[in-house]
């Protein structure tokens, strides 16, 4: 309960933060950084290294890549066929097709499910989220805006960015059967309990709420799917088709449950693919998660 509480906490402060002029403008990016090159990597060397690689741990992974692929076979079919024209069809696809997976995502996991569920959702995040994002979404974007981007850079974005490097140098470890310990383990647990508090508080700086804009049918066709449907996909094929239970299935229905990602807004918005949809389906869409996750944790209970 106590977790819950900070969540809620943390959260609230980044937002109420936005308001004082004290705080700079490019606060919640300096703090994003901190999480991608320091926290993030942390995660991956304390907890990978140890985990018992099993197959039915490749299913949580799975789950992100179904989600994207869903949305964009509905979206894009729905566009194709009602008109909607390639700004708002890939807009929907990209942010709605995304988990906020890792600052939302392993915070609250870790609150409601332990450490354990750590281990399953940065499998998610850095094996499905990650890659998705780095890469399929870049080319959806591509896809969809006037301008486009080259197969190169995208491989040398997934293969340079830390968090991944990270993520293959921990399985490196798991392979290998090495596990980290003595003070550097005692500074990875430092590093990693600084991530509910910072992750949240970033998140709350960016998030923009306009109640003006809540009219809008795009914004809730995105955030029907992504809070809704695709969570309740991934419950009906693991369960009753994978035959998935316990941890495992709670944490990839929860995880597929999150409110769109904020990094898969920012893909949409530099490439001119409906700004305002992608920022309102992002700010929207993490407040209102918290009463839906409560709901897809209370069927899962």
């Amino acid at each position: 309960m106590v977790n819950i509480l900070l969540i809620v906490v943390f959260l609230l402060l980044g937002f109420f933060l936005q308001r004082f002029k004290f705080v700079p403008a490019n606060t919640s990016k300096y703090l994003n950084n901190y999480l991608i090159y320091v926290v993030l990597p942390a995660l991956a060397l304390r907890y990978l290294p140890q985990i018992k690689l099993r197959t039915e741990l490749f299913l949580p992974v799975a789950a992100a890549w179904i989600g994207f692929g869903l949305s964009w076979l509905i979206f894009g079919t729905l566009g194709k066929k009602y008109g909607w024209g390639n700004s708002i069809t890939g807009c929907l696809v990209i942010t709605a097709g995304l988990a906020n997976t890792s600052f939302v995502g392993i915070p609250i996991m870790q609150a409601l499910y332990g450490e354990e569920a750590v281990i399953i959702a940065l499998l998610i995040d850095q094996a499905g989220s990650f890659i998705i994002v780095s890469s399929v979404a870049v080319i959806v974007a591509s896809i969809y805006s006037v301008g486009k981007k080259r197969k190169r850079d995208i491989t040398r974005k997934i293969l340079t960015f830390p968090p991944f490097l990270f993520f293959l140098i921990a399985f490196g470890l798991n392979f290998y059967g090495l596990e980290i310990g003595g003070r550097f383990e005692a500074l990875l647990q430092v590093i990693t309990a600084t991530l509910t508090p910072v992750a949240l508080t970033s998140v709350g700086l960016q998030v923009k709420v306009d109640f003006a804009a809540l009219k809008s049918k795009f914004l809730w066709y995105g955030l029907s799917y992504k809070l809704l449907l695709i969570p309740l996909v991934i419950l009906l094929l693991f369960k009753y088709v994978f035959q998935l239970e316990g941890l495992i299935l709670q944490v990839s229905v929860m995880e597929a449950a999150m409110a769109p990602m904020i990094t898969g807004s920012i893909i949409a918005i530099t490439h001119d693919l409906e700004p305002k949809l992608a920022s309102l389906l992002v700010g929207i869409g993490i407040p209102l998660s918290f009463f839906t996750l409560a709901i897809w944790y209370f069927i899962l209970s």
